[in-house]
C-alpha cells in the first residue's frame, strides 16, 4: 500500500510538472503558473471536477470513468499557506475499445470549439507510441493532458486536469499542504 501511494505521488508530481509548463497566457513568465483567482480549496476542487465532467461529456461514447478525488498541491514555489493548485486525475474505459482512436481525433477537433486550445497532439516517446493530447482553457484557467493507452488491457484514456494557481481568500483557510506532498479530497 505504501509503495502504491508513493508511486501515485510520483506520477502526480511528474504530471503536474509536465502540465504546469502549459501556455495559459496569464503567466508572468514562462515558468510561473497563471492565476486562477481567489478560492477555497473545496470550491476549487468542485471547479476542477466540473471541468472533468465537461470533458467526460466531450468524450461522447459509452464507458466508465474512474471515481477519483481531486487533490491540492503547492503552487510553483509560492507560499503554501496562501496559494495552491488543484489537480484531478481520472480514467475512462470505453464499452467498445475500438472507438478510442476516433475519440482522440474528435477531441482534437471539438476541444477548440469548447474554449480549449490544443497545444500538443501525437504519439509519445514510449514503445507503445501512446497518443497524447494537451489542451489549455484560458477562460477556465485549467489544462488537461489526455493519454490514449490503446495497448493496455483494457484500452483506456487517462486524464489529468490541473488548475492555474489559486489564492486563498482573506481570512479563508486552505487545507494544509506539506512540502512535496499533496492532499486528496
Amino acid at each position: 500500500m505504501k509503495t502504491a501511494l508513493g508511486a501515485q505521488a510520483l506520477i502526480v508530481s511528474i504530471a503536474l510538472t509536465t502540465l504546469t509548463g502549459c501556455s495559459m497566457t496569464d503567466a508572468q513568465d514562462s515558468n510561473s503558473l497563471p492565476s486562477a483567482g481567489t478560492s477555497t480549496s473545496e470550491e476549487a476542487a468542485r471547479a476542477v471536477k466540473k471541468v472533468s465532467s465537461e470533458l467526460y461529456d466531450l468524450i461522447g461514447i459509452k464507458g466508465k470513468a474512474s471515481n477519483s478525488g481531486a487533490g491540492v498541491t503547492e503552487c510553483g514555489g509560492k507560499d503554501p499557506e496562501k496559494y495552491f493548485q488543484i489537480f484531478h486525475p481520472w480514467s475512462f474505459t470505453p464499452a467498445s475499445p475500438e472507438q478510442l482512436g476516433e475519440v482522440m481525433e474528435r477531441l482534437k477537433e471539438d476541444l477548440p470549439k469548447n474554449g480549449w486550445k490544443v497545444v500538443e497532439y501525437g504519439p509519445d516517446t514510449s514503445r507503445n507510441k501512446n497518443v497524447r493530447l494537451t489542451a489549455d482553457n484560458e477562460k477556465e484557467r485549467h489544462s488537461v493532458k489526455i493519454w490514449h493507452y490503446a495497448k493496455r488491457n483494457p484500452p483506456k484514456l487517462s486524464l489529468m486536469v490541473v488548475s492555474g494557481c489559486y489564492q486563498v481568500p482573506d481570512g479563508g483557510e486552505n487545507r494544509p499542504i506539506l512540502s512535496g506532498r499533496f492532499t486528496i479530497f
